[in-house]
């Protein structure tokens, strides 16, 4: 398993193109353009890979943009625990298995 990181929208979608990721773990704020602008870029791109967006920002207005943006999971990192965000991962890897 590789794993990224990037803190540029420009940089995401670089990434993205190269690596064809099946998950991506998107914060709302990212330099240049924000986490839910990418999602939709990504979803454009017919990148199928599971889009979580694990963000600060825990606001409704939030979690519905990041639905119509393609999202796939919206978890906020004030709430979560590292071991519901382990199950989600087990879970979307058991997925894909299938």
């Amino acid at each position: 398993m590789d794993v990224e990181e990037c803190r540029s929208g420009r940089g995401v979608l670089e990434k993205v193109r190269a690596f064809v990721p099946d998950l991506i773990f998107m914060d709302i704020k990212l330099v240049g353009e924000n986490g839910l602008e990418i999602t939709r870029k990504i979803r454009e791109a017919h990148c199928h890979a599971v889009i979580v967006i694990l963000t600060s920002y825990d606001l409704q207005e939030y979690r519905e943009a990041a639905a119509r943006c393609g999202a796939d999971y919206f978890v906020s990192k004030g709430t979560c625990t590292a071991r519901e965000i382990l199950k989600l991962v087990e879970s979307v890897f058991s997925e894909a298995t299938e």
